[in-house]
């Protein structure tokens, strides 16, 4: 296997197949030792979370096979820490897509003179650039069309897809009593098809149990208990 990418939080190798392997790590995103899953530097490492990580993206997009929504996921090695993955075109330079359920985190930050802390969103997707020098700026569908990067069908599709995923994370949650308030996805595209990419792991969401804040770890021993 040849490795391909170096990322945050996984190595990309690409397989004699053509297919290609995500390795996890045990880095997550934040800053100063405090997760942040929108973020973007690595803030900190926790024993274990790699592996935490694949599992749950394995529950989620094994569920989403069975829900018809397409995904890149193709099989996984939990002892590996390593999942197989189809090839898929990314969206200009790398595309990140967040799902706002709550006013939190980087949006607060932004828009804190309109809105509460905590306050409901509803299912409100925004997109960034992934980009660290220019720390990952939002960017508009008009934006995204007049770059190159995405059409507006590819938009539609991908901000359907979100608010669709979205809701079925966040319905596993609620019978586990907790509740998402935002979590960060990556798309592509392979021929004509949009397709979810990446993962979707306790390390890329922000999930509350009774009000508080539940951490990676935590939450994944929650989830599976």
């Amino acid at each position: 296997m040849k490795l391909v990418y170096t990322g945050k939080t996984k190595d990309v190798f690409e397989m004699e197949t053509g297919h290609y392997l995500l390795k996890f790590k045990d880095d997550v995103t934040g800053e100063n030792g405090v997760f942040d899953p929108g973020a973007n530097t690595v803030g900190l490492s926790i024993e274990g979370v790699g592996a935490v990580n694949l599992r749950m993206s394995v529950y989620f997009f094994e569920k989403l096979r069975e829900l018809g929504i397409k995904t890149h996921y193709v099989t996984a090695d939990p002892a590996g820490t390593m999942m197989e993955v189809l090839p898929a075109k990314v969206f200009g330079k790398g595309l990140e897509v967040i799902c706002r359920r709550r006013a939190v985190g980087s949006f607060r930050r932004r828009y804190g003179d309109y809105i509460e802390e905590g306050a409901p969103l509803p299912n409100y997707v925004e997109m960034t650039f992934k980009d660290d020098e220019r720390g990952d700026p939002l960017v508009t569908p008009d934006a995204l069309e007049a770059l190159g990067v995405m059409s507006k069908m590819q938009y539609e599709a991908v901000k359907r897809m979100t608010q669709e995923i979205t809701e079925v994370v966040q319905e596993e949650m609620e019978k586990r009593g907790m509740e998402l308030y935002d979590i960060k996805f990556e798309f592509g595209y392979s021929g004509n098809d949009v397709i979810l990419i990446d993962e979707i792991a306790s390390g890329n969401m922000r999930v509350y149990k009774d009000g508080e804040y539940v951490d990676p770890m935590t939450l994944s021993s929650l989830f599976f208990a």
